[in-house]
């Protein structure tokens, strides 16, 4: 099956936009040039000069299943993934059961291979059943197919498991994933403490629950060796002590999500569960902390951390929802409409920051538009509008703030391996 994109505007090397064919072959791109003759292709899509790249990254996203299927399934979550122009993403190990044995995570493989869009690569958990203090067997997991470790939804509370997870996972050369959160700092906090959790009345989460655990581990990294990648960074404090680590040597990355980089805080409207997430939104000097991050490769990726659940746990006050927030379908679209439109960010760092450094870091065989690589490809019409309407979201979850909004950069296709597995409506 031979198939050409013809007409896509794509970054090249030097970094310049410009006006190239794309040829498919074999599930891989064969090569990228101008004039290739159209009689020569199975299959041509007339791109007319829409942005390309290649499919964008997510190393966190919550698919719920198996366990939880009420609020999102591999298919229903693989599908909002190639609607945003995903095609690689990481899924947690937040599930029951959960893939903390050879067993359990070569299950949920099964059912990845079945019903999954997009290429998935599952975390395995750290210790059993995410909340014990008991660790998995490393060794297994990694051979199971597991690419990292992480107990992502709960923080590892006790800094000696913590560092002898690092251990056992460094002899793997294989990555600690961080949700950093000290709970005996939590206080029953439900949103982050400040102005507005005193006018909503609600109890507060303090900024240094994340960051104290964070400098804990990044100590603890430090004295093993460990990859260690921290989730959602959310606070100035976390920035600071990740740039300090940075500094002094420390193999540390991580991941900031759009939520946090575009509301803050006062922008909750009211007590409703739509607005509460973990990490929660922060204060205006933290999103300012997390653009500075990211321009000075402090923050190394966006990740969306997509989490849906039910509409009616989520439609109830703070106290009682969950936490959790759908981010899969309009990450890029929220992105260059409120980064890239304003100047704040270039279209490149966006890009960069959404496909090879993610990519990057994990080493995962994906981010790259280049020849001899899998044709993971998403198409944008940059002068689109998209309007963010839950009820017409793939994925279970329409729990979002930003239902209703209006973004830039609709997604067009969205290619595996040379195959479209989303198109837009015409």
């Amino acid at each position: 099956m031979k198939t050409l994109l013809k007409d896509a505007n794509l970054f090249t090397a030097s970094g310049e936009l410009g006006i190239f064919d794309i040829w498919i072959e074999d599930g891989k791109i064969y090569a990228i040039g101008q004039s290739f003759e159209e009689e020569a292709f199975d299959q041509v899509y007339a791109l007319d000069g829409k942005f390309t790249a290649p499919g964008l990254v997510d190393v966190h996203v919550h698919f719920r299943e198996p366990g939880f299927t009420y609020k999102e399934t591999i298919a229903t979550g693989s599908m909002a993934a190639a609607r945003g122009g995903f095609t690689t993403v990481c899924a947690m190990p937040n599930l029951d059961p959960v893939p903390d044995s050879k067993e359990n995570f070569q299950n949920i493989q099964t059912i990845l291979k079945k019903d999954a869009k997009v290429n998935v690569l599952q975390y395995a958990s750290l210790t059993k059943a995410l909340r014990s203090e008991e660790l998995v067997d490393y060794a297994q997991l990694k051979e199971a197919g597991a690419f990292a470790f992480t107990n992502d939804g709960v923080g590892v509370q006790t800094a000696g498991t913590m560092y002898l997870a690092m251990k056992e996972a460094a002899k793997l050369s294989m990555p600690v994933v961080a949700h950093t959160e000290d709970e005996s700092l939590l206080f029953g906090g439900v949103m982050h403490e400040g102005k507005r959790s005193k006018e909503l009345g609600l109890p507060g989460i303090l900024s240094v629950t994340e960051s104290s655990q964070i400098a804990r581990d990044l100590l603890l990294a430090e004295a093993t060796g460990v990859h260690y990648h921290v989730c959602h960074v959310s606070t100035k404090e976390s920035v600071r002590v990740i740039r300090d680590a940075k500094a002094a040597g420390v193999h540390v990355t991580c991941e900031v999500c759009p939520h946090h980089l575009r509301l803050v805080d006062e922008d909750i409207q009211s007590d409703f569960g739509f607005w509460k997430m973990n990490p929660p939104l922060r204060a205006t000097e933290d999103q300012k902390a997390l653009i500075d991050g990211l321009l000075d490769g402090t923050i190394d990726c966006i990740a969306t951390d997509h989490a849906p659940h039910g509409l009616e746990e989520k439609s109830q006050s703070f106290l009682n929802a969950p936490f959790g927030i759908v981010g899969s379908e309009y990450a890029f679209q929220l992105m260059y409409s409120q980064f890239v439109q304003t100047g704040i960010f270039t279209l490149k760092q966006v890009i960069d920051w959404m496909t090879k450094k993610p990519a990057d870091i994990f080493g995962l065989k994906a981010g790259y538009l280049d020849v001899g690589r899998p044709a993971d490809i998403a198409v944008f019409d940059l002068e689109q509008n998209y309007q963010v309407d839950a009820n017409k979201f793939e994925s279970m979850g329409v729990n979002t703030p930003f239902d209703g909004w209006t973004f830039s950069g609709d997604t067009v296709y969205t290619f595996v391996n040379g195959e479209v597995v989303w198109q837009r409506e015409e």
